[in-house]
């Protein structure tokens, strides 16, 4: 497989590992399974029946654990230590036969990118439990499971375009983060007041 598909199989894995780590895990090894598509370096182990079952199977239990307010939560917190290595893993295994260098490289990369999208995600996720109702929040659940597996679907077939979508995604998440940290800098900036009562 060239570089650039190899390179959007390990960035989009990577990236959508932060979304959903099982749906994209299970997603993969399904297409793998049935040969529908070609994963590159050991990503092919994805395709083990085991590593779907246990996917799967935890995919079933976040489907329902991430509609419930504050449980989902809890749930991204405890992850924050599952999906970003596991984003950086699976980023690195796509590169397998190459260079240990640059495996080394995809592996920093992949957990960069699924720090980002974890982060964005939980970000979301903490503002919807803020609404007393619930839909929202079972809504933007829904939404995560299906742009998981449907960007992994593409992902599968054109990881190129996926690259591109990872690539827009950082740009927007720059973006934000920018405006965040302006907006926390104003926030614990002294007020006029403030400082002349410190003078």
């Amino acid at each position: 497989m060239d570089w650039l598909p190899t390179l959007g199989f390990a960035l989009g894995s990577a990236w959508l590992s932060g979304i959903n780590l099982y749906a994209v895990v299970t997603t993969l090894g399904l297409l793998k399974r049935v040969n529908l598509v070609q994963l590159p370096g050991d990503m092919t182990m994805l395709g083990e029946w085991w590593v779907i079952g246990l996917a799967a199977t935890l995919f079933l239990i976040e489907f329902v654990a991430d509609k419930v307010p504050v449980v989902d939560s809890m749930w991204d917190a405890v992850h924050t230590f599952i999906r970003i290595p596991a984003g950086a893993i699976l980023a690195a295994s796509a590169f397998a036969t190459f260079d240990p260098g640059v495996r080394f490289a995809a592996m920093l990369a992949g957990g960069g990118i699924a720090l980002s999208s974890h982060g964005t995600k939980a970000s979301l996720r903490l503002t919807a439990n803020t609404s007393p109702e619930p839909f929202s929040n079972i809504l933007l659940s829904l939404a995560e499971d299906i742009i998981t597996v449907g960007f992994s679907v593409l992902m599968a077939f054109h990881p190129v375009v996926l690259l591109v979508v990872v690539a827009v995604f950082l740009v927007f998440a720059i973006w934000i983060a920018r405006r965040i940290i302006r907006a926390l800098a104003r926030l614990f900036r002294p007020r006029p007041r403030e400082r002349s009562a410190l003078m």
